[in-house]
């Protein structure tokens, strides 16, 4: 293939990588016979100054045919995106990471602390553990979380935990999370990794990153799923239910909305598809 430049989101561009990009399709969940076949088919679609959503755009779509898990792993960072433009989903998602993880957790709450009252996104609890969560969620993939942010939710954190304090047996142990869809900046990485914040973003840490954390516990996003409208969606995250293997139990949910057998049978198809959550 002739040399070919790729137009990123900042308008910079790329020369286009061919290994690079079946190493994310592999990643994706893609086997390596897939990943040539959708090479394959694409290399003559691939032109000049394209930019990176058209190809991405396109590499989703050949990939749906071939397979439907594979196609909503390909698409996790632009479904989470979808959960916006608020970040009440994201936290709904972080929410039911935690019960997955075998914590008693609720969002939205506020809490008193030892100086002041505090807006706590998530609050986990699992034996003698309890985890005050802060979620940043960010409709722009390129935005990130500095460390302006890491040193408010360590701030928080404190005021919360020493006010947990005055009344626990001495047993307790309290964690402070920071989770992200995006990524950190490398300060906000090094202050809270300093502080004791455990931080997550979409590719940190290294292990158990919340990209690894959502394949892992089939925490799929509704928003990965073809077959469902952005009404659909948006209705059924309004409902509390932003995840595809909460559909399962929620097929009532998807009658009152007055799909058809056959609509609710392919939404739960392509759900256990992606999740695998048939097979838990």
């Amino acid at each position: 293939m002739k040399d070919i430049y790729i137009t990123k989101r900042n308008g910079e561009k790329e020369l286009f990588d061919i290994d690079k990009f079946t190493r994310s399709l592999i990643r994706s969940g893609a086997t390596k016979k897939d990943a040539e076949h959708v090479i394959t088919l694409m290399q003559d679609k691939i032109v000049d100054g394209m930019s990176t959503h058209k190809l991405y755009q396109r590499a989703y779509s050949l990939l749906r045919k071939k397979s439907g898990k594979v196609a909503g792993r390909y698409r996790l960072k632009k479904a989470i995106l979808d959960m916006g433009p608020t970040g009440y989903p994201f936290e709904k998602l972080i929410c039911e990471m935690f019960k997955l993880m075998g914590y008693s957790a609720t969002s939205g709450l506020v809490i008193d602390g030892q100086c002041v009252s505090h807006e706590v996104d998530v609050l986990a609890i699992k034996g003698n553990k309890t985890v005050f969560t802060e979620c940043k969620f960010h409709n722009d993939v390129r935005r990130k979380s500095d460390v302006k942010t890491s040193l408010y939710v360590n701030s928080r954190f404190h005021d919360l935990k020493n006010k947990f304090r005055q009344s626990d047996n001495g047993d307790q142990i309290y964690e402070g999370w920071l989770v992200t869809n995006t990524r950190f900046t490398n300060d906000a990485e090094q202050f809270g990794t300093c502080a004791g914040l455990k931080l997550v973003s979409w590719d940190f840490p290294a292990k158990g990153n919340l990209k690894q954390i959502i394949d892992q516990k089939g925490m799929h996003p509704i928003t990965s799923l073809h077959s469902l409208t952005k009404r659909d969606k948006e209705a059924l995250m309004d409902k509390e239910i932003v995840l595809c293997r909460q559909l399962r139990d929620n097929v009532q949910v998807l009658k009152n909305m007055g799909m058809t057998e056959r609509k609710i049978g392919k939404i739960i198809e392509e759900a256990a598809q992606i999740t695998m959550y048939s097979t838990d």
